[in-house]
């Protein structure tokens, strides 16, 4: 029962509103609050309460401009950098190694005999002084269809305005509205000698819809040239046959040292990598933990010996000779291309690692991801069960590009279910979209906004050296050891060309973290939205409180407002609708004893119509016969009476 009173009260009060007029309001305010400024505007003289009201306004006004700069700031989300350098035990990191040739040249020869031909060819018909006597006497004759899907040409660009194109397997020069023909004893490269060896890649054959990639050495050209058609032949090649083409990890491993703990290829991970062939990753920890460095320094790393044989390479797909290796996280994918370095044969390669850790705040401090799973882009190399990297990102989101574009995949990454790699016969304009797609800016720069970086990274530092070796002295005894190890064979079947040694370890067992932290957190916003008040207008925040008083104090007074013109909108309906003066209460008593006085005197009964219109109406309405039941006041006193 109190608490039914108690809401009847607070009912009356809302009803009654705070009881002032908005001016009353403000008086109130300005002499009550705690903030400086206010109060003298209302105690003042005229002249001083304008100076006060001028200086409360600026002052407010700078407040509020400060408040804005400092919350816009907050909204920032900005990020300081610290370095902190520790020491502990740490994880020996996976180590990747690769050959640079790709496949064995003599496993490899029977699917690109027809290329290496024709590539012979071309190279003879450009350097040969007679252009006649070269490649038109070949036999057996030249498969030219593999050159017209993709070929070569120089441009002579003597005339800038009307370049000529030369096939080099044609006679006839094409240019820009001019024919011509050639047959002086001289080669096409110095026929062309402001010259641009390029392969036009067509959207089909046969079309002028080409897109020509430009180079100013014929070196360069052939080797790119090269790698296209042969990514076209080994395309259609299973992987099982590619990888029984490349270095197996016995014929490659010639000895291995952990520590003091030796090692063999049996402790490698193989993978095939489309880039450099068979590669072998050792302390991967897909199947085993990883494993600690017991100290630092040379005598407690990994030394590793290979043998790249630089006599099998394929003369035209590899010009670079030696081994690629790559440092990176376990159970992370090794992307070479981008991050790996050459070790040279015939020298002793000493690489000494620095760790450095990242730690990045995620959203909204940062556009990081933790493990890929808010990545829009389907990660291609998830088959691996390796972790999410930007590589894997940006190289699964062209691929997946590519098979919406083309129709068909790139050899060099890997495939979804149910799509083929590109080859000249089945996709014969792929070279045309593979070019477009790669050179266009748009695509590249939709894949770099999709992909993330990690959250969390570590990163290897190298320090390199190398040597000569075996020395002259020693390369004897040690070939001979290795071969026989090898081969069982008492000759020498190892040189100083395809032998490469390796020693990787820590420098020391100190590391760098660098880590990120909030630049502006909450407390730092309070605090200087509390210091810029309290500095411009001595405020606090009982002072706000106060403030956000008088605004509540205000909509309630205008709600009140609000609803008392609506009542008086609706009364004024009311007395448009019923324009006589309504009667008041003792006139319709009065109607209603004179009526029953009648009836008595007639001795009738009023009819039910008559009784329900002898009821009083609502309050507020008048009854239907108004004018008939309304009774003129009497006059007691009379016209003319004094009321003295």
């Amino acid at each position: 029962m109190n608490l039914k009173k108690y809401f009847i009260r607070a009912l009356h009060r809302l009803q009654k509103g705070p009881g002032y007029t908005y001016k009353e309001l403000l008086v109130w305010y300005c002499d009550n609050t705690n903030t400086h400024g206010p109060k003298r505007i209302i105690k003042e003289g005229p002249k001083k309460k304008l100076i006060w009201f001028f200086l409360t306004l600026l002052f407010a006004s700078l407040v509020f401009w400060q408040w804005g700069i400092l919350i816009n700031t907050y909204l920032s989300y900005n990020v300081t950098s610290s370095l902190s350098i520790g020491f502990k035990t740490m994880k020996f990191p996976a180590v990747t190694v690769c050959n640079a040739n790709p496949y064995k040249y003599s496993e490899a020869k029977p699917l690109l005999k027809e290329l290496d031909r024709l590539i012979d060819a071309a190279l003879e018909r450009i350097l040969q002084p007679s252009p006649g006597n070269s490649s038109e006497n070949i036999s057996p004759p030249l498969d030219l269809e593999l050159w017209y899907q993709i070929p070569l040409v120089l441009i002579d660009e003597h005339d800038k305005d009307n370049p000529i194109i030369l096939d080099i397997f044609e006679t006839n020069q094409t240019t820009v509205g001019i024919q011509s023909s050639t047959d002086t004893p001289t080669s096409l490269l110095q026929m062309a000698q402001t010259c641009l060896l390029c392969p036009p890649q067509c959207s089909h054959p046969g079309s002028d819809n080409c897109t020509y990639r430009n180079f100013t050495s014929a070196a360069q050209a052939v080797t790119e040239w090269y790698i296209l058609q042969s990514t076209s032949i080994l395309s259609k090649v299973p992987l099982q046959e590619r990888i029984r083409m490349g270095y197996q990890a016995e014929d490659m491993i010639l000895a291995c040292l952990y520590g003091a703990e030796p090692c063999n290829y049996k402790n490698f991970t193989q993978i095939y990598h489309p880039d450099h062939g068979n590669c072998y990753i050792f302390n991967w920890g897909m199947d085993e933990e990883a494993l600690n460095s017991s100290n630092p320094g040379a005598e407690f790393g990994l030394k590793l010996i290979l043998d790249i044989s630089q006599q099998d390479y394929i003369p035209y797909l590899s010009s670079a000779a030696g081994a690629r290796l790559m440092l990176h996280q376990q159970k992370s994918f090794p992307f070479l291309k981008d991050q790996g370095i050459y070790a040279m044969a015939g020298t002793e390669t000493s690489i000494g690692v620095l760790v450095d850790e990242l730690e990045r705040m995620g959203y909204p401090y940062s556009d990081c991801t933790m493990n890929g799973s808010d990545v829009p882009v389907k990660n291609l190399y998830s088959e691996y069960n390796t972790s999410y990297s930007i590589q894997a990102c940006l190289r699964s989101c062209f691929q997946n590009d590519m098979i919406e574009i083309c129709g068909c995949g790139h050899y060099m990454f890997p495939l979804p279910q149910g799509v083929n790699y590109c080859n000249n016969e089945d996709y014969p304009g792929w070279a045309y979209c593979y070019s477009s797609l790669r050179s266009s800016i748009r695509h590249r720069q939709i894949c770099i906004d999709s992909c993330k970086e990690t959250c969390n990274d570590t990163q290897y530092k190298m320090t390199i050296s190398m040597a000569d070796w075996p020395s002259e002295a020693s390369e004897d005894w040690i070939f001979h050891i290795l071969s026989y190890e090898r081969d069982m064979s008492t000759n020498v079947t190892l040189d100083r060309n395809g032998i490469i040694k390796l020693n990787i370890y820590f420098q020391e067992y100190n590391y760098r973290t660098i880590s990120e932290s909030a630049a502006t957190t909450i407390v730092w916003l309070l605090s200087s939205l509390g210091g810029q008040f309290g500095f411009w207008m001595g405020g606090s925040v009982l002072c706000l409180i106060e403030f956000g008083e008088i605004i509540i104090d205000s909509l309630w007074i205008t709600v009140i407002n609000i609803i008392s013109w609506c009542k008086g909108l609706k009364q004024r309906r009311a007395q448009a609708r019923y324009p006589d003066v309504p009667p008041t209460v003792s006139e319709l008593v009065e109607a209603h004893t004179n009526l029953g006085f009648q009836h008595e005197a007639t001795g009738t009964l009023p009819r039910d119509r008559d009784r329900e219109e002898a009821l009083p109406p609502e309050p507020g309405t008048p009854p239907p016969n108004y004018d008939s039941l309304r009774v003129q006041p009497l006059d007691v006193l009379g016209p003319d009476s004094d009321m003295e």
